[in-house]
């Protein structure tokens, strides 16, 4: 249903492979991508994982809630549909807290929760084609627990309109709303893709971790005693740090730092 795939440079690829039904999100669909994640997390907080892609087959990234489940949670009692709701929810948590960078790849239609995994991905690029819609309202439901993640990345105001109104949201709009980092023709998605990879492969892989920590905490508190000093502590721990001190010789010697690939073997 789904699969994880690292290669020697320290990209991780999972990819939702279930076509014959637009990768929809069901609940064993949503246990194996917990399971990878939470492989994922380890090596990242290793080392050995430098960035995470998460993409889909086929024509669409995921068409939302698989029909068999939404039928089989008709029948579940309160209890049952918590239990569903919390997998979901650590989901979302899990993408979103991952400790390296991550890319989202958008072709087609991402519906419902699906909206919820692109809001949780630190860039998205998404094909010209691409639609996203927060449909839950339409069949009686709500985008409750993916609502604090599109809130975030879209904004309070608008997130009101779309996840009342259903509004199909077309890939220029889903960039004006910040949804989208980058909007690209179909068939120049997997090379955008590509050169995303290349330039957050340039970075400094412990400075990546520790400035997606460090965001996560500036935005909960911008501007308190513990966020100025906590800032203070990791740009001095960084400087005095192995990396921080090859970055800054490189720079200074003109010269390729160590973490960054050769021309030569980006993109093997």
């Amino acid at each position: 249903m789904c699969h994880l795939e690292i290669d020697d440079r320290g990209v991780a690829r999972l990819t939702l492979d279930r076509p014959e039904v637009h990768n929809a999100l069901d609940d064993h669909l949503i246990g194996e991508l917990n399971d990878h994640l939470r492989r994922a997390g380890e090596l990242a907080h290793r080392g050995e994982v430098r960035l995470l892609v998460l993409a889909s087959k086929g024509k669409n990234f995921s068409a939302g809630a698989d029909l068999h489940w939404m039928k089989r949670m008709a029948d579940y009692d309160f209890e049952d549909n918590l239990v569903d709701a919390r997998e979901l929810s650590a989901l979302m948590h899990g993408l979103d807290t991952l400790p390296c960078p991550t890319v989202c790849r958008v072709q087609g239609a991402a519906f419902g929760g699906a909206v919820g995994l692109a809001a949780c991905c630190d860039i998205v690029v998404a094909s010209e084609k691409a639609r996203f819609c927060l449909s839950e309202v339409r069949i009686g439901l709500s985008p409750a627990v993916i609502s604090p993640y599109v809130q975030r990345a879209i904004g309070e105001r608008q997130l009101r309109r779309y996840a009342l109104t259903a509004e199909v949201i077309d890939a220029a709009t889903a960039q004006t709303l910040d949804l989208a980092h980058c909007v690209v023709e179909p068939d120049a998605l997997d090379a955008t893709v590509d050169a995303m990879i290349d330039t957050l492969l340039a970075t400094s892989p412990q400075a990546s971790r520790a400035t997606k920590a460090l965001l996560a905490e500036v935005a909960r508190e911008p501007d308190s005693n513990a966020t100025r000093d906590h800032t203070c502590r990791i740009i001095s721990e960084l400087r005095v740090s192995h990396e921080g001190q090859e970055g800054l010789s490189s720079f200074f010697e003109k010269r390729r730092p160590a973490w960054a690939p050769d021309s030569d073997t980006e993109r093997h």
